[in-house]
């Protein structure tokens, strides 16, 4: 009976890759219980580039992307202030601001943010438009076991979630490599013309898993 037991549970945690090519995520309520845990085997990062398109009509902060380890919280966090209208990248608990974007309500957006430990330079790419280009974490190695969350901003390791933090809205094509897209690359990505799967997060072999309210569906598309 208990070899059963952990078979059963063994099962629920694998999550197998799953093709989401046509769907998106809806987190389509305020909580701080829903959420998308995305599951990778990599364990050491230099480089970072973490793409993906969300659509909201939300009026305060709320997290995008949040990948925390056990000796930081914020490793990779991609966060909206709305009190500063500012998209924020945080890397090892620091953060570079990017204020100036045009964050519309109802409508898709398309955020690219990439990290390079060798020259410590982040940049974030909004809806095809580059930022300037900022300063984070010199020679730095984001290390340990990752968890990385959809829907929640992590005040610990895989946890301490605040519902005024959350996403609500639809979230998809949610990729990340572990090296700095080209620009040509990540227009082609926002143009969602034939670029190269991310080697670490992949949507089209995404392996994750939800809790509580959270909906796959197919994608919104405009009738012709």
């Amino acid at each position: 009976m208990n070899f059963l037991l952990v078979l059963v549970m063994l099962t629920a945690c694998a999550a197998d890759p799953q093709d989401m090519s046509g769907k998106m995520f809806n987190f389509p309520m305020q909580s701080n219980r829903a959420y998308v845990k995305l599951i990778t085997s990599q364990r050491e990062f230099r480089a970072l580039t973490v793409c993906h398109r969300s659509f909201t009509d939300l009026k305060r902060d709320h997290s995008l992307f949040s990948m925390s380890t056990p000796t930081h919280v914020n490793d990779f966090l991609i966060f909206w202030d709305n009190a500063n209208k500012e998209m924020e990248a945080h890397v090892r608990d620091k953060k570079a601001e990017y204020g100036g974007r045009d964050y519309k309500l109802n409508m898709w957006h398309s955020i690219c943010t990439t990290w390079d430990s060798a020259s410590g330079i982040v940049q974030l790419w909004f809806n095809g438009q580059p930022s300037i280009r900022k300063f984070l974490n010199l020679g730095s190695t984001i290390s340990g076991t990752p968890i990385i969350i959809l829907g929640q901003e992590q005040d610990s390791h895989g946890g301490g979630f605040d519902a005024n933090q959350s996403l609500v809205g639809m979230m998809m094509d949610v990729h990340m490599w572990n090296y700095v897209l080209s620009p040509c690359e990540i227009q082609k990505y926002v143009d969602d013309l034939n670029f190269s799967p991310g080697n670490v997060i992949n949507w089209s072999a995404l392996e994750y898993q939800i809790f509580d309210k959270v909906l796959v569906e197919n994608k919104v598309t405009p009738c012709h």
